[in-house]
């Protein structure tokens, strides 16, 4: 069992563990970190160098960010330039060139249909409220304002902020905040333990569709404005829809008159072995968020594509010319330096021909990830693309225990991995080798067999 991090100095002085404290870490136990800090100074590549000068390997792409490894030059220099050019616009009744560029560019690789970018605040959660807000209103307009409710699934995750925690399906992201927006929420999509799927599932998946008929049976799509989604569900554990799923519920909502969104804050742009998760899947949605790979992680953007019908439903409502169409925004949409880390980033997802690089290690990924049945307290593994996620047994009474202490001791090791709940979780950068990946694995296998 790993007692602590003996490698990572800890804090020394009162005076050190008071700098410690100013900073309220994000979902983190600030309590442990403080106790025994795992810092990062550098990045370059597929690694990361911590405050002892140690190389970890980056088994999560950041946090699912990126896949075109870290201190990409180019998207250095486009950042550079930028600040030195026009470090800040403002985002309201005024514009730049960068963010139409940038919107161009990403609807070039949308599904068709999918034609007009709004920009969000800069995170994946703020991507999910406009999304939803933007689902609502369209109603409205429509004349259909009693068409409020939404629809997530259980063990989705669509960020933090309140719209995105009331569609999320993780009772540990909602349980604290008490009563959200109005929402319901599908049947979750985990496999029994020791299903060991190797990509999509090949069973169930209109059945497990189906339970969405049920919600409208319950609520009626007169009172239904949107269904969210991921394609595959990330922070949940990498869980993949079974075949025939995500194409039940086009069916559902184009039948029902329900919007249909794909929260693609970490399946979209290279993930997936494809563009997106929509093209992935062969499925269209009515809208499509998107975030981290956006920008390679170097700058906050994000935002929402939709159809074509939804953005001319708000540009023929009717009010005078000079009038808002949908009032929303934030301060950082489509901030300069974003769009010019945004364009920078598409042009090497092009040029390195990432999704497909994608597609040609994801064999050998997949492979080696289910090389670890039978290690030990592995339940199950499950993977797509280049994302993969283990069910570990749990400790009686504490099912997250395990998951830390095998992301502990993978950090001990040099590699970075990322746990969450009773799951531990990969997603390794596009520009992985092979023998990278082995060493991720070989030292994963080596954790779970060491591990009480």
């Amino acid at each position: 069992m790993v007692q602590s991090l003996a490698d990572v100095r800890k804090p020394e002085s009162p005076a050190e563990l008071a700098w410690l404290e100013a900073h309220w870490m994000p979902f983190t136990a600030n309590r442990q970190f403080k106790a025994a800090p795992r810092l990062f100074t550098h990045a370059a590549g597929a690694y990361y160098t911590d405050a002892q000068g140690r190389k970890v390997f980056d088994g999560l792409s950041g946090l699912w960010c990126t896949g075109l490894g870290h201190g990409r030059e180019e998207i250095v220099q486009a950042v550079s330039r930028q600040i030195q050019t026009l470090d800040y616009a403002p985002a309201f009744q005024f514009g730049h060139p960068l963010s139409f560029e940038l919107a161009n560019r990403i609807v070039g690789h949308m599904p068709a249909g999918l034609d007009h970018v709004m920009f969000a605040g800069g995170s994946g959660s703020d991507a999910v409220d406009t999304a939803l807000k933007i689902a609502r209103a369209y109603w409205r307009v429509r004349g259909q304002g009693g068409k409020t409710r939404l629809i997530g699934r259980a063990q989705g995750y669509h960020g933090v902020n309140f719209g995105g925690i009331s569609v999320g399906g993780i009772v540990g992201n909602r349980k604290l905040f008490g009563q959200g927006i109005e929402a319901a929420h599908l049947a979750d999509l985990q496999p029994p333990a020791g299903s060991f799927f190797r990509g999509a599932p090949e069973e169930h998946g209109v059945e497990l569709a189906n339970s969405l008929v049920s919600l409208i049976k319950i609520h009626d799509a007169s009172n239904i404005a949107a269904v969210i989604v991921e394609p595959f569900a990330g922070s949940a554990g990498v869980i993949i829809p079974p075949r025939g799923y995500l194409a039940r519920l086009r069916e559902i909502c184009t039948e029902h008159d329900i919007l249909l969104i794909f929260d693609e804050v970490i399946t979209g742009f290279g993930r997936c072995g494809a563009w997106t998760g929509a093209e992935a899947f062969g499925v269209t949605p009515d809208l499509m968020t998107f975030a981290k790979q956006s920008t390679n992680g170097t700058q906050p953007l994000s935002g929402c594509v939709v159809k074509k019908d939804v953005y001319d439903t708000f540009m023929a409502a009717g009010a005078q010319e000079y009038l808002l169409e949908l009032p929303h925004g934030y301060t950082y949409s489509a901030h300069p330096v974003a769009c010019a880390a945004g364009l920078a980033t598409f042009e090497l997802l092009e040029r390195d021909h990432a999704p497909e690089r994608v597609r040609e290690l994801a064999p050998y990924f997949e492979k080696a990830v289910h090389g670890l049945r039978g290690a030990r307290h592995v339940a199950d593994i499950r993977n797509y693309g280049l994302a993969a996620g283990f069910t570990l047994e749990p400790v009686p009474g504490e099912p997250a225990r395990r998951p830390f202490e095998v992301a502990m001791a993978m950090f001990n090791k040099g590699f970075y991995v990322r746990y969450g709940g009773a799951t531990v979780q990969l997603a390794p950068p596009f520009v992985s080798t092979p023998a990278e990946i082995d060493r991720l694995i070989d030292a994963l296998g080596e954790t779970f067999n060491h591990t009480d």
